[in-house]
């Protein structure tokens, strides 16, 4: 993911400025920058919610229906909300803040389609302002489906996802998801002055991004937020679902390093110290916590009970019907266990041994035992069988249970639950369309394939590598996305000829190949057997 970040800074070349394009909002003027290369206005670091400081720290978000003054410079992205792999000087809690981009002087009345993305990072690092939208709303204008492209800032780690019992009797869970709805609700109160038209948002994200806004699609006023969806590489049950008390001691670890509420660490009543702290023993505690965590992801959405953003696991709440029923696209990529498996990992043992960890603790342990067993039948120690896919017998280096752990964490965490959620969806008669993303990486290191995250250079018309595969996949999906975002089909017959991308319907399961050498539909039967296990008895994998 750092990476991808890193790789992501690259396209932010903005090329700027005479006098900046000036809106009213409210009784604010809003000066932002103009981007003459791209014929594009940018409106940024616009505060959607109040600071997040104080008696707000660790609350709700509370939409900020005005801003102060009367002028406001949006020519500048706001500062990242904070995390552990930046400056603490590029950081701050105050961070709730939005970003417009449109094409040159969109008029008021143009009622524009808005894509509303939404960045991933693992719940504790990213920031708006690595994904610059340009190329999205460059070609949205050149096929003559002009689009304006909205992201924002939301809160990482505790500080977004606090975990505990404190938490949950307070009613602080999953605030980073609130962000999430109160910058849609922002959008609704504000995308008219821009050009935008409220009734047609789509919310897109990439892995935590698609995750949140797939979650939104449970218990959320969501379909009245926007009117369709794209999620890249995450679906409801990607991140391991649980109740606030599991992560207890991953809360315990962050307050036991703000130094002026240490003592109060396992106390259960640390919200009125955290809330009183400064910034700089904030970062303190989430370096701690990070040192300190047992977990890869120990800041996941959690279960938040009745009336709540995830009243219950998702799979459950899919058998009653309770979700949203809006149009989307869904998919993933070849190889999306490679990164989050450990390159170390070199014995049945040890795959055993990480998935009992993280079950539930209602699952009868005999019960659990067997389908782990089962779950390691289907996936058997066969190198040619693992992840990276498609490489016959090479490990790398590598034991090869490096590649049968990444296959399986790859298809329980994101390929069956893509599915799992489209077949829900397609049952219910909404409209979706899937994607496999197989586009060969040949920057990527060899043991990581196809990996998880790298679709999203493609998608913003930045590919990672320049051959003319890779370019033209980029051109294509970009073509789709927007096709979607403004026809709610990606078939629109706009931009690039390119091939029909086929609905996903209970008769025909077919997901296309996102793939310059070969782009086709193909059936969404791959590893079926083993998928069909994960998906038969979901609550065992706590989906």
């Amino acid at each position: 993911m750092l990476l991808l970040l890193s790789l992501l800074t690259s396209l932010l070349q903005w090329v700027c400025v005479d006098a900046g394009p000036a809106i009213r909002l409210g009784e604010t003027t809003l000066v932002g920058l103009d981007v003459p290369t791209f014929r594009q206005d940018l409106f940024a670091g616009i505060p959607y919610a109040e600071p997040p400081l104080g008696n707000l720290r660790l609350s709700r978000p509370v939409l900020k229906a005005s801003l102060d003054g009367a002028t406001f410079d949006a020519s500048a992205f706001g500062p990242a909300c904070l995390q552990t792999d930046l400056p603490l000087s590029a950081m701050s809690e105050d961070c709730l803040t939005i970003n417009i981009l449109r094409p040159a002087g969109t008029p008021p009345d143009a009622k524009l389609p808005v894509m509303f993305w939404t960045y991933g990072g693992g719940f504790d690092e990213g920031f708006s302002q690595l994904y610059n939208g340009s190329g999205i709303v460059g070609q949205s204008v050149l096929r003559g489906t002009p689009v304006i492209y909205v992201n924002f800032n939301y809160r990482l780690g505790p500080l977004g996802f606090p975990q505990g019992q404190e938490a949950d009797n307070g009613g602080a869970l999953n605030l980073a998801l609130r962000d999430q709805l109160t910058a849609l609700e922002w959008v609704q109160l504000n995308i008219g002055t821009f050009g935008g038209d409220k009734d047609k948002v789509t919310v897109f994200g990439e892995s935590a991004g698609a995750i949140m806004t797939s979650l939104l699609f449970l218990n959320s006023p969501i379909t009245s937020l926007a009117r369709a969806a794209i999620f890249e590489s995450g679906s409801q049950a990607t991140s391991a679902l649980f109740t606030a008390e599991r992560r207890e001691p991953a809360w315990e670890g962050f307050v036991s390093g703000v130094a002026s509420c240490a003592s109060t660490a396992t106390s259960g009543s640390t919200f009125e110290c955290l809330r009183s702290a400064n910034t700089t023993e904030i970062f303190a505690g989430l370096a701690a916590a990070k040192a300190n965590a047992t977990e890869l992801f120990p800041w996941d959405p959690v279960i938040d009970g009745p009336g709540g953003l995830i009243p219950d696991l998702p799979s459950i709440l899919f058998e009653r019907g309770q979700f949203a029923r809006l149009p989307f696209i869904a998919g993933t990529n070849l190889d999306e266990g490679t990164v989050f498996t450990t390159q170390s990992v070199n014995s049945t043992e040890q795959i055993f041994e990480a998935f009992v960890a993280m079950s539930l603790p209602s699952i009868d342990p005999e019960t659990l035992n067997t389908s782990v067993e089962q779950l390691l039948q289907l996936y058997p120690d066969i190198p040619a069988l693992g992840s990276p896919f498609n490489t016959g017998n090479e490990t790398f280096g590598l034991s090869p249970q490096y590649k049968r752990a990444s296959a399986i964490g790859g298809d329980l965490n994101f390929h069956s639950q893509r599915r799992f959620w489209m077949e829900t969806a397609a049952n219910a008669g909404v409209p979706t369309f899937g994607y496999l993303f197989t586009q060969p990486q040949p920057n990527n290191a060899p043991a990581l394939g196809v990996s998880h995250g790298t679709e999203v250079f493609f998608v913003y018309g930045a590919p990672s590598d320049n051959s003319t595969s890779a370019l033209t996949i980029s051109r294509l999906m970009t073509d789709y996305w927007v096709s979607f975002a403004t026809s709610l089909t990606p078939n629109d017959g706009l931009g690039i000829p390119r091939p029909q991308w086929t609905q996903f319907t209970p008769e025909n399961k077919a997901v296309i190949q996102l793939n310059g050498a070969n782009l086709t539909m193909i059936p969404d039967t791959f590893r079926a057997e083993q998928m069909a296990f994960i998906n038969s008895n979901p609550v065992i994998w706590h989906h």
